[in-house]
């Protein structure tokens, strides 16, 4: 399902850059926490952020850039642009990028789905090499304030190439990725959405779904009887739905397909509550796939 390339070890403060300048568009949690990594470990890169003017102003005083603004112009001279706004932004700054960036640049994305990504960046022009690029890692909080340098160590980062990439940028943004401590991988554009359509987008829905109908059954006062179940399931519940509703949209068939087989088990433990059949096949299955989980 998968490839990797041989992985670099994550990077130490100080080390050689592989981007000489690295622009970020986008400083939320994950754009923020990319750029606070780059800096610890590649001092001597230039990171620059594009942002709203507040957004901008508080990645300053937390170190994540060292140059910012509000339009992409910031970036011209970028050997790496990182596209790290939600899906549907991050398409659009595409087809933005021959405007601002005039030199050759590896361009790639943070977004939770690539195909569209993927096919929006083969109209890009020859100086650019685009590589659609996915870190599983994220947070209960969204935003600048809530990103860390951290954020990616330990965490799989997935990248979509598409037809051929040259230059040897698949090979510097694996090394990019481990040096934050990420642990880089190839995937098939259609074979990652399908996959985190289960396993990401298919929780976050279900998690936004139940605290919603619990929240609405007990309200506020019979959730301060609640416990660490339901704190614990409900985790995703904070994350916001401008994020969430581009990820939905582009990512449409496998989810509903993802939607169908959970509704399709709550159907059969809603018709057989009385005997407990079903519930009892579920929840041997579902304690053995979580014993496999890392």
């Amino acid at each position: 399902m998968s490839k990797s390339l041989p992985v670099v070890q994550p990077g130490r403060a100080g080390q050689t850059p592989i981007f000489e300048k690295i622009g970020i568009v986008g400083l939320g949690l994950m754009g923020g926490s990319l750029a606070l990594a780059a800096r610890e470990v590649w001092p001597s890169s230039l990171v620059v952020g594009v942002d709203e003017k507040d957004v901008l102003e508080r990645g300053m005083v937390r170190g994540a850039i060292d140059v910012g603004a509000d339009d992409l112009v910031v970036i011209a001279e970028a050997d790496l642009v990182v596209l790290a706004a939600p899906v549907a932004e991050n398409v659009r700054l595409l087809h933005m990028l021959d405007e601002y960036v005039p030199g050759e640049a590896v361009v790639t994305d943070l977004g939770g789905t690539k195909r569209e990504m993927v096919a929006a960046a083969r109209a890009l022009p020859t100086r650019f090499t685009f590589v659609g690029g996915h870190p599983l890692a994220g947070a209960a909080r969204s935003g600048i304030d809530a990103a860390r340098s951290d954020l990616f160590k330990g965490r799989p980062w997935l990248f979509t190439p598409s037809g051929t990439v040259h230059g040897g940028a698949i090979e510097r943004l694996f090394a990019f990725a481990s040096g934050v401590g990420s642990v880089p991988k190839l995937l098939d554009p259609d074979v990652h959405d399908r996959l985190v359509a289960f396993l990401s987008h298919l929780p976050q829905l279900s998690a936004s779904a139940l605290m919603r109908v619990v929240g609405d059954a007990v309200g506020e006062e019979g959730l301060q009887l609640s416990g660490r179940g339901l704190a614990d399931t409900t985790r995703l519940a904070s994350s916001p739905a401008r994020i969430w509703r581009d990820i939905c949209a582009t990512n449409a068939d496998h989810i509903g397909e993802a939607l169908d087989l959970l509704i399709a088990d709550l159907k059969a433990l809603r018709a057989d509550l009385t005997t407990g059949d079903a519930l009892e096949r579920i929840f041997e299955s579902a304690t053995d796939w979580k014993a496999k989980i890392p």
